[in-house]
């Protein structure tokens, strides 16, 4: 294995991670700071209800973009290491980027952009599951972990260990960056969406 061209991965793909577009969207389209309102998270649910659904669109893309676009580092360069393990930087990045004070988002968008690349079929059923869910329970939280348990489970039932212990850390990941969106649906106080 080439230690440098992994440890070069690894920096871009949390530098990729880091492009706050929340926070770019926010500021150039709307002059608007998002940190200061909703929940201050720099994501898409939170763009969504801060900014409308045009400006949570294009940062939900933006946020899945640049996810699959450091799973497809080793691709670009003919390289044979896992995707998924070298997608997994960008997903810290969105949530501790560099460029906005490590402060940043939930890391489900840049997740589904990682899986994309890594597994396409996989996340065409991750991204049934989530919509399924979120059609039941009307909250985006609650639909994100569950959707994150099932695709844990598909990996670990496909017998792949290195896949099995990346998928390991973003679950438990995702779950530590949702534990107030947990507190809060332990509470039945945490917000539904209206839109669907």
């Amino acid at each position: 294995m080439d230690y440098i061209l992994l440890i070069l991965f690894l920096i871009a793909s949390y530098l990729l991670g880091s492009v706050p577009f929340a926070l770019i969207v926010g500021k150039v389209f709307y002059k608007t700071d998002i940190r200061g309102h909703g929940s201050g998270n720099l994501g898409g649910t939170n763009t969504f209800r801060v900014l409308g659904k045009k400006a949570g669109l294009i940062v939900a893309l933006g946020d899945v973009l640049k996810g699959s676009l450091a799973a497809s580092l080793p691709i670009l360069f003919g390289s044979d290491l896992n995707p998924l393990i070298i997608g997994i930087p960008a997903v810290i990045g969105h949530c501790y980027p560099i460029f906005a004070q490590f402060k940043g988002g939930k890391a489900m968008a840049t997740s589904g952009g990682v899986l994309l690349i890594a597994d396409p079929v996989l996340f065409l059923i991750m991204f049934v599951c989530f919509l399924l869910f979120l059609k039941l329970t009307k909250i985006v939280s609650l639909s994100s972990m569950i959707s994150t348990v099932i695709f844990h489970a598909i990996i670990i039932w496909q017998g792949e260990i290195a896949a099995a212990l990346a998928t390991l850390f973003l679950l438990v990941f995702i779950f530590y960056r949702h534990r107030e969106n947990i507190a809060r649906i332990v509470g039945k106080t945490e917000p539904k969406i209206k839109w669907l």
